[in-house]
């Protein structure tokens, strides 16, 4: 896969995509981030830990979040885009499901648009991320956790994302795809969709995990946001060993040496 410029082996290896969140109100790091010199420190501190990707939001999507409005999001987000494309070497992804937040992200440095409704939110969001030649994740989600074939009807779900990417003329080497835990969901749904993760998988798209201290975990374990680390790790060795090959965490070095003990027993078996 290709992301600004940077070639991605996701056939034989798994990397990492830090989360950084501009937002007050995010359910994990709500707050922690919103100085643009405290985002650039932990944008370093993740390079260092081992992230190939940082992603960036300007608005948080928990349960019940408060929507903001483009301008908001724009002033949250850009001028930490801009800070970091010209200090670090790395690809930057901007959070984001509306077309004007992205347009300013990406004239900022971003280069990937990673989009919570798979580009069926904003109409013009698939053209901008392709005017910009851009790479993109879209995530399957929906209003509401009715499903007849939960599985079948996920995949129908992205594959409608993907057409639309294609059909906007962004390469199929920019696009990946997340089957969106937590959205659109119930907990059962949830571990249902982890558990056959490997569908994804073989499909022809790489496939993002993005799980890191989610409700899921929190349900399973009954344990607060704060102390869902062994949660989040068990979650990426499972999702490395189904063939997942990108992982959104906030806890970067932790998750960096799970991907790598997955990865040796996933060569092995591959043997």
């Amino acid at each position: 896969m290709l992301i600004g410029g940077k070639n991605f082996d996701t056939t034989h290896e798994a990397y990492v995509m830090g989360i950084l969140n501009l937002t007050p109100d995010s359910f994990s790091d709500g707050g922690r981030y919103q100085a643009v010199d405290q985002a650039l420190f932990r944008i370093e501190e993740m390079i260092q830990e081992g992230a190939s990707i940082i992603d960036i939001g300007g608005e948080s999507t928990r349960p019940g979040y408060q929507m903001i409005s483009p301008e908001e999001e724009i002033e949250r987000t850009s001028p930490l885009i801009r800070a970091a494309s010209e200090r670090f070497d790395i690809p930057l992804s901007i959070d984001t499901y509306k077309a004007p937040v992205a347009r300013a992200a990406l004239e900022a440095g971003a280069a990937m648009v990673n989009d919570i409704w798979g580009f069926r939110y904003d109409p013009l969001m698939a053209e901008t991320v392709s005017s910009f030649g851009a790479s993109c994740c879209l995530m399957h989600n929906r209003a509401s956790a009715v499903y007849d074939d939960l599985i079948g009807e996920i995949q129908q779900d992205l594959a409608l994302s993907v057409k639309t990417a294609v059909q906007a003329g962004i390469p199929e080497n920019q696009i990946m795809i997340d089957p969106g835990i937590g959205f659109g969901k119930t907990y059962e749904m949830n571990l249902q969709v982890l558990r056959e993760m490997a569908v994804f998988c073989r499909g022809p798209y790489p496939v993002l995990l993005a799980c890191s201290r989610k409700s899921v975990i929190g349900n399973t374990l009954h344990l607060p946001v704060e102390e869902r680390l062994e949660g989040t790790l068990a979650l990426t060795a499972a999702g490395v060993l189904a063939g997942c090959a990108f992982v959104r965490v906030h806890d970067v070095q932790a998750n960096v040496r799970a991907i790598k003990m997955a990865l040796a027993i996933r060569r092995n078996n591959d043997e």
